[in-house]
């Protein structure tokens, strides 16, 4: 079975009615999903979800690295910003491989800079609250979990948000 690398996101930002994810509509699949896509040759998968959002929601974005542990001291190395779950799923064919493989996904959370785009944008964007993340209809099952447990985490203290 082929395995191909993916980076996705949950872009969040602070509004009056408090945090909110957007959700990029996919017209292939037809429901709201997190930005991402493919990673690139050349690229690592935290830059690879930073371009998609770019590209996808045309916002300007800060990721929200996940948990990690601690390098040691003296390591001498850069960090790259750590997922917050790394999944394998199946997927059909699409424009990157003809047949069906499995994607490896990094699910980023990142932060918007601000509410505008500053490009035009690939897809349709929309911003979800907490409460409509429960019930708004074609949020694909799987994001609507993970976007779900995202807020929990940020109600309940244990994601620091930006700003």
């Amino acid at each position: 079975m082929i395995k191909e690398a993916t980076a996705s996101a949950f872009v969040l930002r602070g509004s009056e009615d408090g945090v909110q994810v957007a959700l990029v509509w996919h017209p292939r699949l037809q429901e709201w999903m997190p930005a991402g896509g493919h990673v690139e040759i050349d690229e690592h998968a935290a830059e690879a979800a930073l371009r998609e959002i770019a590209e996808e929601t045309g916002l300007r974005t800060q990721l929200i690295p996940g948990p990690t542990v601690p390098l040691p001291a003296g390591f001498p190395h850069s960090t790259v910003a750590a997922p917050w779950w790394i999944v394998e799923m199946g997927a059909g064919a699409d424009n990157h491989t003809a047949e069906p493989h499995v994607h490896i996904d990094n699910v980023f959370l990142a932060w918007a800079d601000g509410s505008a785009p500053v490009q035009e944008p690939v897809h349709e964007v929309r911003w979800f609250t907490r409460a409509q993340l429960a019930d708004a209809p074609d949020i694909a099952e799987d994001s609507r979990l993970q976007a779900k447990e995202l807020m929990e985490l940020i109600a309940s203290g244990q994601v620091t948000l930006p700003g």
